[in-house]
């Protein structure tokens, strides 16, 4: 909902901000929103690839992927551009099989195909700059496929710590290229921008990457598919784009397709392989039981090898061949 209702939000402020400096805005908002979160919960357990993997998610989640979305909202309706926002669901889902060999099953796997196919329903009936905002929004989805293929999966950094990474950073150099570029908006633009920034994609990014942490990175993004279509709805009366039947037809069949992938089962014997790692520890959860870990400094703990049989979705304990 949060992050849907950001695009009309952006389509506002668009004209008057340039693209750039917009996207730096936007994301450093979300940084200032995270950070009283971020210092709560302070991890050890970084290693170079862990690093590594979160410079990329944050170059190209948080650098690459705002600047093609503001171009695309710049030439084409945000009504469009909040279906094609659909593919975003398609590449974490691909990205997610490949490089977390998450189990998606027959049953996911139809309902991501049903929610696909609402979104195609609804960008078919879509108007307006469709070829250049497409191209720039299926950009756009590849980077932020990316992004939340790693950031599911990057578990010596807390949800709120990765916000704040992607803001700062990214965020601090597109500002400072869109100032260059576009000169200094007025302050109650700024003002706005970066209002939308911290409750769009902030408190929406925390949320997310704490979402797909527990369910998987193309489950969480499932759900996640619905905020297309909440933009789409919300850009009726903000942006003036017409909401018609095609709309809530799309809308429905998407909500089939959450509700079948978030009622698929999976479970099976498997091999839990010993590891050291951050997050919070659920005495309830059978994998954090007094005999299965050792804990070493607050919330990192040392996880000893076991097997057994149960159901689970590919969550951060679960990310293994089948």
């Amino acid at each position: 909902m949060l992050f849907g209702s950001a695009t009309p939000a952006i389509k506002l402020l668009v004209g008057d901000v340039g693209s750039v400096t917009l996207a730096g805005l936007l994301y450093i908002g979300a940084a200032l929103v995270a950070v009283p979160f971020a210092r709560r919960d302070q991890r050890s357990t970084r290693s170079i690839g862990q690093r590594s993997r979160l410079l990329l998610a944050v170059s190209l989640g948080g650098g690459v992927a705002p600047i093609l979305l503001v171009l695309a909202l710049d030439r084409t309706p945000a009504g469009t551009v909040s279906l094609f926002l659909n593919l975003e669901l398609v590449a974490t889902a691909l990205l997610a099989r490949v490089l977390l060999q998450e189990h998606i099953g027959r049953r996911a796997s139809f309902g991501i195909v049903v929610v696909v196919v609402g979104g195609l329903i609804l960008a078919g009936a879509s108007q307006g700059g469709v070829a250049v905002g497409a191209i720039l929004v299926a950009a756009t989805c590849v980077c932020w496929g990316v992004d939340n293929a790693i950031t599911a999966s990057l578990d010596s950094y807390s949800p709120a710590q990765i916000t704040v990474a992607k803001g700062f950073v990214a965020g601090s150099v597109n500002l400072a290229l869109g100032l260059v570029l576009d000169g200094f908006p007025r302050v109650d633009l700024i003002a706005a921008a970066l209002a939308v920034g911290a409750v769009g994609y902030g408190i929406s990014i925390t949320m997310w990457i704490t979402g797909a942490r527990l369910v998987g990175a193309a489950r969480g993004q499932t759900i996640f598919a619905l905020a297309p279509f909440i933009g789409a709805v919300l850009a009726w009366p903000i942006n003036g784009d017409r909401l018609t039947s095609t709309v809530i037809v799309a809308f429905m069949v998407s909500l089939v397709g959450v509700v079948i992938v978030g009622s698929a089962h999976h479970g099976h014997r498997h091999l839990h392989t010993a590891m050291i790692h951050a997050h919070a520890i659920d005495i309830g959860d059978p994998h954090h039981a007094p005999g299965a870990i050792e804990v070493l400094s607050g919330t990192e703990h040392r996880h000893r090898a076991i097997t057994h049989e149960h159901a689970h979705l590919p969550d951060i304990h679960h990310r293994h061949s089948h």
